[in-house]
């Protein structure tokens, strides 16, 4: 097998800002912060969705409006958009 041409493959820890849940797997992203995470430095990596904020995982569905994109959305295409329910809060 030739040496030095595979990644760094260590623990990281993933934090999602949505939520504040963080956990620990292994990664070979390249990260430029870290953290204290259960006594141990860490890699870190910051996540808007993981499995504990996902909505197909906690049942809710959220819309999150980012510079007005589901308005406009929605003055585009009226009522043919989603059919789902939109969670309160």
């Amino acid at each position: 097998m030739k040496t030095d041409i595979h990644p760094n493959y260590r623990e990281v820890v993933f934090h999602d800002l949505s939520c504040d849940f963080k956990f620990i797997t292994r990664s070979t992203i390249a990260t430029r912060e870290t953290t204290d995470f259960e006594g141990k430095q860490y890699p870190l990596v910051k996540i808007e969705v993981s499995a504990e904020s996902h909505p197909f995982f906690t049942g809710k569905h959220k819309i999150v409006d980012t510079a007005g994109r589901v308005e406009k959305f929605r003055q585009k295409f009226g009522s043919v958009g989603s059919k789902t329910s939109v969670a309160n809060g």
